[in-house]
């Protein structure tokens, strides 16, 4: 991959097409590369030759956009979790990379495809925003999800067990079509390879040289690897809202192509999750009437509860008060005879059985009935209905 400073020397010095072709890539790509680093590259008219047969001097360009989110983006991807190249974990799950900072565009690639996805996604948000849509991360209290991304170019049956940890941002990256937001991830896909065991670690089959003898006699498995080839996840970020459609690289095309397709796709999309957001608010407010008219026939019912209960508690109490009024009448029947038997005995015994009747007296507390009365609450007084009762 060239710097920064040989690309601007090569655009300076010769067409583009020719630095195209020098490099191995498309008119496009390099193009991408550019905006990437941020180089300034001559107009076409540059190349024309001077009166006196003299190619140009170079002049000064603006350098091309970047968008804010790829601007520094790269930096922050290669500052990232060591990657381990020793056998089938290393080689191939921590293929991906995984930056520290959380805070970034929504990219999921390996370092080789790391330019090649950061010029797409480049590409992408300027074409989104020339179209007049926003293309940001999603604020906090904006309650939007990321998808769950599978990486993998085609599902087999076989489970997915080693890109299951990959790298995700902290917010999902999302562009704004009207007030409606539409989330995009850009993923390189995974696919099966065949993996040879030489010199104590896996490796590609396609990267070994030996005779058949020893093809015949090393182990060989199947494992998931980066492609170099490029996934677009478009999707609704909505908790409510389902909704998603994908654009990928195959063997033979590009996405890098697809870029007018995808913006029009993305503002058909954008109407079709509005209607299905109104949608899902007309159901929320009816499942909200719902639960209000639950909660009404609730507490109807409960109040209606409470008041027959403190009706039928109040009634229990008073009849408790007059049995116990009932037995305090037996008991002053019980203690008026036997003072008057006491007044028959000697002075002496008498004295000590009116001494033993006030303290029985003491004993069972107080007589008077209009305690008793007092003690009773009425149901009001227990309970006040909210609701007016109905039989």
């Amino acid at each position: 991959m060239v710097t920064k400073e040989e690309l601007s020397e090569l655009v300076w010095s010769k067409p583009l097409a020719e630095v195209a072709e020098e490099l191995g890539e498309s008119r496009g790509s390099v193009i991408s590369m550019c905006n990437i680093y941020g180089v300034a590259r001559p107009k076409q008219s540059y190349w024309a030759k001077s009166p006196d047969g003299k190619t140009p001097r170079k002049v000064r360009l603006r350098p091309p956009h970047t968008h804010r989110l790829i601007r520094d983006a790269k930096e922050h991807f290669e500052h990232c979790r060591p990657l381990n190249s020793d056998g089938i974990m290393g080689l191939f799950k921590s293929s991906y990379l995984k930056p520290y900072k959380k805070l970034l565009v929504d990219i999921t690639t390996s370092k080789g495809t790391l330019d090649k996805a950061l010029r797409f996604a480049n590409d992408l948000f300027s074409n989104l925003e020339s179209a007049g849509h926003r293309v940001t991360l999603a604020r906090r209290g904006e309650n939007l999800r990321r998808a769950a991304i599978d990486e993998r170019e085609t599902r087999g049956k076989r489970p997915r067990s080693y890109f299951d940890s990959l790298w995700s941002p902290m917010a999902p990256t999302v562009v704004y079509i009207g007030s409606v937001a539409i989330g995009l991830a850009v993923v390189e896909m995974s696919e099966e390879v065949l993996l040879r065991y030489v010199g104590g670690k896996y490796v590609r089959d396609s990267d070994c040289a030996m005779s058949a003898y020893l093809v015949d006699r090393t182990r060989t498995t199947t494992q998931d690897a980066p492609s170099g080839r490029l996934r677009l996840l478009t999707y609704s970020p909505y908790y409510r809202v389902e909704w998603s459609t994908t654009w990928q690289d195959t063997k033979d095309s590009s996405i890098q192509s697809s870029l007018k397709q995808i913006v029009k796709s993305l503002e058909g999309a954008a109407s079709e999750i509005a209607i299905k957001l109104k949608e899902e608010d007309r159901k929320d407010e009816i499942a909200r009437l719902e639960r209000l008219a639950a909660e009404e026939r609730y507490n109807r019912e409960e109040d209606k509860r409470r008041a027959q209960q403190s009706i039928k508690d109040s009634q229990e109490h008073l009849g408790q008060i007059i049995q116990q009024w009932s037995n305090v009448m037996n008991v002053e029947r019980f203690l008026a005879g036997a003072a008057e038997r006491a007044t028959t005995l000697p002075e002496a015994e008498r004295n000590t059985m009116l001494e033993r009747l006030n303290l029985a007296r003491q004993f069972l507390g107080t007589q008077d009935p209009l305690d008793f009365l007092r003690s009773w609450k009425t149901p009001d007084e227990r309970y006040q209905p909210l609701f007016p009762l109905t039989d």
